[in-house]
């Protein structure tokens, strides 16, 4: 069972000290991605780094300005180009004169059916590109960062090494798992990165939805397990005669809100096709959604 944090307060424009370096103001876009909104964090004083702006709320960029009247926004770090995280970038940079750091989407080709999440934003394409990662020094502040592929291709989290805590957007949430969507998204590159991010030990992770994680190598233990477990499920649902995706959804998804049921199969067709790569499953065919698998 994963330890999921849920528990979070605030209120919507307000922004809030939630720890020495680091204010969140929460966009008023509560969904069923999203949780309770956009988290988007400032970090540090005077000259200040904003993480994550999120989604073209004109108040959301209200919000943002009034919580940092009488000092400069420098930096503007963006997790992943999902609509709900980095259409504000171009907006804020264009009034406090920041620059935008991030990984512009590749080419990972459409989705089967309807877009999951807030979608892409299509025109996202920073100033500076962090790709490849970097090291971004302000004053009193220091950010790394670490690409994270695997919710999406171009998904990069943020460090904060004076607090050992990371900026972790869409790739790990306390509060909920991550919807991995294949074409772009990757269920392999998804592990990997889930160790690179365990591998440095943060004491802290602040998601850009949903309060932050404190207690992080537990947690993503947990987060892995979780999902070798759907694979077991996955072998279960075959070995039981179901050989597509839709019929095992219903199944392995039981308790989980019928209307997370499409993103489900996205998930469950990232595992399969990574247990294709791995010669665990085979496909009759190109592996898709609508596609029979059977055991290797």
């Amino acid at each position: 069972m994963i330890p999921f944090v849920r528990d979070i307060r605030f209120e919507y424009g307000q922004v809030d000290q939630v720890s020495p370096l680091i204010r969140r103001v929460v966009a008023d876009n509560p969904g069923p991605f999203t949780y309770t909104g956009t988290g988007t964090y400032i970090v540090g004083r005077g000259r200040t780094a904003v993480i994550d702006p999120g989604p073209a709320l004109d108040a959301h960029l209200a919000a943002i300005l009034a919580a940092t009247r009488g000092e400069t926004i420098s930096h503007i770090f963006v997790t992943h180009s999902h609509l709900d995280h980095s259409p504000l970038a171009r907006p804020l940079a264009e009034a406090t004169g920041a620059t935008i750091y991030g990984c512009a989407l590749g080419a990972g080709g459409p989705e089967d059916g309807p877009p999951m999440e807030a979608g892409d934003d299509d025109g996202f394409v920073p100033d500076v590109s962090v790709c490849a990662g970097a090291r971004i020094d302000g004053p009193g502040w220091t950010i790394e960062a670490i690409p994270t592929p695997g919710h999406t291709s171009n998904h990069v989290c943020y460090a904060l090494l004076e607090e050992n805590a990371l900026f972790s957007g869409d790739h790990i949430m306390g509060w909920s798992t991550t919807v991995i969507s294949p074409p772009d998204g990757d269920m392999g590159a998804y592990y990997d990165s889930l160790d690179r991010v365990q591998a440095r030990g943060f004491a802290t992770l602040w998601p850009t939805h949903g309060p932050p994680v404190t207690e992080v190598s537990p947690f993503i233990d947990a987060y892995r397990a979780h999902r070798r477990d759907r694979e077991r499920q996955i072998r279960e649902q075959l070995a039981a005669g179901r050989t597509r995706i839709k019929d095992m959804v219903p199944a392995m998804y039981a308790a989980v809100d019928p209307r997370l049921h499409p993103a489900a199969a996205r998930s469950v067709l990232a595992h399969m096709l990574h247990m294709v790569r791995a010669g665990e499953v085979q496909a009759a065919g190109e592996p898709g959604l609508d596609s029979d698998y059977r055991l290797a």
